[in-house]
């Protein structure tokens, strides 16, 4: 039978519309979507450091004060992370205190958003090695090389916390962060800018960097899972429940299948998200859908390959193991049998079934991707005005399945990450009521503003991912914080502890004698 009419309003009110609809939506103004919709959690830390003349550091105690909103949503595992995901960088700092409160307020409500904790976390953390560098006389680059976490380590981090509970315990499989570290450092020019502060009238120069660690997904909580059938005509149906976000999923799930069956990736046909007939996936975030449903996807199209060659050994009377995949047939010395009459044989002479499979992944360990971040900028010291003139971000993702797509990732990571640092900022009245609800007011990066940006992919192979990837979708938002505000530093000598960083708060900061911070 139809369906009854269906009446939408604004928040106000007013009826948008009377007809028969087979759906209902809700519909937000702008004002709405800022204030209703979910933003990234503000927090407050306090971060408090021992270091030794030699370089060795002897006690970190980190606070975290978190402001949740109305609502607790996410309120702990964000929490969680801006600790997790942040420590362990440097494992060999034998004292840590690590403590943090979420709050509720009548604020916006905060919710999931890229980098998830670390970012608003590693804007304090990197700042203050930054700090501790300078304090000794060391190179940051090198004190960096000299603590951070190197594969075959791990930290007692990982086990004591998770993401709203317990973690697990992880030793590193893979690192490229030093890597990261020297050529990343290279390409800015780093050694010929640092401590240099160039002039070009009242504009001074200067660099600054950071180096990070995140994850690839939820150890034993995240599932991905996949199905294939083959066809007819040699091409594979593949069903996935991981939604493209615009991320290409949809392409690099293909590839990775297609690796395994040795054909080109036209010949896999993809349809994800749907879930009235593909497999369960826990979800589009937390890093994992390249690391964790790729994997899935690999075992499932492993299974269809043994399913392949075992109907090529009763084709052919040779045994399935002499078999391997090449250019869309399966041969074993001179023998060659095209897919498509291996499905052709299957399904409709002897023995008949439909070469089909499914698997589902769950992960044990949640790898993290290592980057370094460097940026060179120009501080106006009549105004304040801070613009980005270069930015080189070295990421370590283990083995870019796609590699140009890993690319476009880090890439619109960064300029998030920047806009975020130098524009982003929500403005509230004496009563709680946000007085920039619209893009007139609240400020964002668009193309003109985009710096010179270079991406530099440093290949490790993860043996717990599929061909040796793990995630790279959320570290890059986390670099642009840090890196300018020590860039800032480097170039006028003031510390920017509240962002964003705009020409007001740059300017006051010149302009306001402050005390001696180790930087």
């Amino acid at each position: 039978m139809p369906h009854p009419p269906i009446v939408l309003f604004d928040f106000d009110g007013v009826v948008l519309t009377q007809k028969a609809l087979e759906f209902t939506a809700l519909i937000y103004s702008r004002k709405e979507v800022f204030v209703s919709s979910r933003t990234r959690h503000p927090m407050r830390i306090k971060m408090k450091s021992g270091i030794k003349k030699d370089g060795t550091i002897t006690a970190i105690d980190y606070q975290v004060l978190m402001n949740t909103g109305a609502l607790g949503s996410h309120a702990l595992t964000v929490l969680s992370n801006a600790g997790s995901k942040v420590l362990p960088l440097f494992n060999k700092v034998q004292n840590i205190r690590f403590n943090a409160d979420s709050v509720y307020t009548n604020l916006p409500v905060g919710g999931a958003y890229r980098g998830y904790g670390v970012t608003q976390s590693v804007f304090a953390y990197g700042q203050q090695i930054d700090m501790m560098a300078r304090a000794i006389g060391m190179d940051v680059v090198d004190f960096y090389l000299k603590h951070h976490i190197q594969r075959g380590e791990t930290s007692p981090i990982f086990q004591a916390l998770g993401e709203g509970k317990a973690g697990v315990e992880m030793t590193i499989t893979s690192c490229g962060l030093a890597d990261c570290l020297k050529k990343g450092a290279a390409a800015i020019g780093w050694k010929q800018k640092r401590d240099k502060h160039i002039k070009n009238g009242s504009r001074v120069r200067g660099v600054g960097m950071v180096g990070l660690m995140q994850g690839s997904a939820i150890p034993e909580i995240d599932m991905g899972a996949a199905s294939m059938k083959m066809n007819e005509d040699g091409s594979f149906n593949l069903l996935i429940g991981a939604t493209d976000l615009g991320t290409g999923s949809d392409t690099i799930l293909a590839q990775i299948a297609a690796e395994v069956l040795s054909i080109p990736i036209d010949n896999i046909i993809v349809l994800s998200s749907d879930t009235d007939v593909t497999p369960f996936d826990s979800g589009a975030y937390a890093s994992s859908t390249t690391y964790l449903s790729g994997e899935a996807i690999r075992k499932c199209a492993l299974k269809i390959r043994q399913q392949i060659y075992d109907v090529a050994s009763e084709m052919s009377h040779v045994p399935a193991g002499q078999f391997n995949l090449a250019e869309e047939k399966v041969v074993a010395d001179s023998i060659e049998i095209s897919l498509a009459d291996i499905c052709n044989y299957a399904m409709y002479q002897k023995n008949q079934f439909q070469i089909q499979a499914s698997a589902s992944h769950i992960t044990h360990q949640s790898p993290p991707p290592f980057s370094a971040h460097f940026t060179e900028v120009e501080v106006d010291t009549e105004t304040g005005q801070v613009n980005v003139l270069n930015y080189v971000a070295a990421v370590d993702c283990g083995v870019a399945i796609n590699p140009a797509l890993a690319e476009g990732q880090v890439e619109g990571a960064v300029v998030n990450g920047l806009s975020y640092a130098l524009t982003e900022e929500y403005y509230f009245n004496s009563k709680g009521a946000m007085t920039n609800p619209s893009f007139g007011r609240y400020k964002i990066y668009t193309a003109p503003d985009v710096p010179k940006i270079q991406i530099i992919l440093i290949q490790t192979h993860e043996p717990t991912g599929p061909f040796g990837a793990k995630s790279i979708a959320e570290i890059g938002i986390n670099g642009p914080l840090p890196a300018v505000a020590n860039a800032i530093h480097d170039a006028v000598g003031v510390r920017l502890f509240k962002a964003p960083f705009t020409a007001e708060r740059v300017y006051r900061a010149m302009n306001v004698k402050k005390p001696d911070l180790g930087g």
